[in-house]
């Protein structure tokens, strides 16, 4: 635990102002609760994770169940109106942004995103139900994603455009600056 808590430090920039670190930090503490083998020693420190959730939830605005399974540098930039369902699955590398959401796509029906290796997700994107987000993919602000992404891909739009990403940024630029322009046509 307190290995991965030092990475998460080293990962958002050894502020400890940033509210992303806070809910690492509680996230961090919610799984290593579950490493006690007894019951009764593994009961106040599940009583206390209980407590400070809402607690992280209400300061920073980000619901990280300790559910969650992240890969190493999970790294929230801003805070505030961030979601994620417990059964997600991120891997190495991924920014998460302010209001995004990633989860079920209806209630009732189990099944949310498994996210690669070096996913940054734009701010207010919702990421919804049982799909496969590939490696280094660029989900764009307020992006709707309801269908899998291919690794090098940039998702942008409601529904999500997929658009096959370029080697150079300035390209990946020009795509993206491209679906804008026709999604106001």
């Amino acid at each position: 635990m307190f290995e991965s808590i030092r990475e998460d430090w080293r990962t958002h920039d050894r502020q400890l102002s940033r509210q992303g670190l806070w809910a690492m930090t509680l996230y961090r503490f919610g799984r290593w609760r579950y490493t006690i083998r007894w019951r009764w020693l593994r009961m106040p420190f599940s009583f206390l994770y209980k407590v400070l959730k809402p607690v992280c939830e209400i300061l920073t605005g980000i619901e990280l169940p300790c559910e969650v399974t992240l890969g190493r540098r999970f790294r929230i930039d801003h805070f505030g109106g961030i979601i994620i369902s417990g059964d997600a699955v991120f891997g190495d590398d991924c920014v998460v942004r302010n209001g995004v959401t990633v989860g079920l796509k209806n209630t009732g029906y189990r099944g949310s995103p498994v996210l690669g290796n070096r996913v940054d997700i734009g701010a207010g994107a919702k990421i919804l139900g049982p799909i496969r987000i590939g490696d280094d993919v660029l989900i764009g602000a307020n992006a709707v994603v309801l269908t899998d992404v291919p690794s090098n891909s940039v998702a942008v739009g409601v529904p999500a455009r997929i658009l096959r990403r370029k080697t150079s940024e300035s390209q990946v630029t020009s795509e993206i600056e491209k679906s804008a322009h026709a999604i106001k046509l």
